[in-house]
């Protein structure tokens, strides 16, 4: 895909604009001082704290581009909603139970701040806000509403999020195929990705065609974020703590460093190739992706 410098350069201030207003309108829906306890407190530090917020971008940017509106009311909602999602899965995978993470976007994890208790008080509770932020977004059908539900809830649970962190906490320190491993990273990547694309295309009431092309998008898009999370693992300047997979089943560990990055530059060809099949109206989602990941896979030089 060909773009000049200046479609690239009005594109990053487009994203910037979109990052700046997320950052408002999440701090609008987890105001200051409306509580002063600790579990508050981290819900706002979880959510607020800068991130690279490439959920909610691709949601907004893909309904853009499946010809939703730019100023479409309760788009921006929906966007926050899915990133109190990421936030909160982001708490819980990093408690002592867990992954027992020390570091998350450069700065001590939630449960390192605030304790381990209020970590998994704070993740229940944004939880609970985002899917309260989609049930009252403004000027959304209920039956528009009631399928975003629908979508996210799915993410979240047995089908999603919580599946995928049970397999790689119960599975990922012994022996396992690449089909355990490729589901795993499924169930916790693509599926989210998953809710929020089809988010996007409820908003924009796009065709089933579109829809199903935007679920094999999410799929490729889930198992390449994971890839290059798994290869950035040893690497300083990432925000996280190193070397987190030692020891761990993953692809990285079987196939080598080599041929995971075919992989990872396969799943980013046919990802591409679903959502330009997807997306006809504008390819504002496939510039963010293209320029997403080839800053990221820059750092293996």
């Amino acid at each position: 895909m060909n773009v000049n410098a200046d479609n690239c350069l009005n594109h990053e201030d487009e994203l910037q604009a979109l990052r700046e207003a997320l950052q408002v309108r999440l701090d609008e829906l987890l105001p200051a001082g409306q509580q002063q306890d600790l579990v508050y407190t981290a819900m706002r530090e979880g959510t607020l704290v800068a991130g690279k917020r490439v959920r909610p971008l691709l949601l907004v940017l893909a309904a853009r581009d499946l010809g939703c509106h730019a100023d479409q009311p309760g788009l921006l909602d929906l966007a926050c909603a899915v990133e109190m999602v990421h936030a909160a899965s982001l708490m819980l995978d990093d408690i002592p139970c867990m992954d027992n993470a020390l570091l998350r976007r450069g700065r001590p994890t939630i449960h390192r701040q605030y304790g381990e208790n209020v970590a998994i008080l704070a993740a229940v509770a944004l939880l609970s806000r985002a899917f309260g932020v989609v049930a009252e977004a403004q000027s959304l059908s209920p039956a528009c509403k009631t399928l975003a539900v629908a979508e996210l809830s799915t993410a979240v649970g047995l089908q999603g999020l919580v599946q995928g962190q049970y397999l790689d906490l119960h599975e990922g320190a012994g022996a396992r195929s690449a089909e355990s491993i490729l589901l795993a990273n499924e169930l916790k990547t693509s599926r989210l990705f998953d809710a929020t694309l089809q988010m996007a295309a409820i908003v924009a009431d796009a065709p089933p065609q579109a829809r199903q092309r935007l679920r094999c998008f999410a799929q490729d898009l889930g198992q390449a974020f994971q890839l290059l999370d798994d290869l950035a693992d040893g690497l300083n300047g990432t925000g996280k703590d190193r070397n987190k997979d030692h020891g761990k089943s993953t692809l990285v560990a079987m196939l080598g460093a080599e041929a995971v990055h075919q992989r990872l530059r396969d799943h980013l060809r046919s990802a591409d190739d679903h959502l330009a099949s997807a997306c006809q109206r504008g390819v504002a989602t496939r510039r963010f992706m293209h320029a997403w990941f080839d800053k990221q896979m820059a750092q293996f030089g």
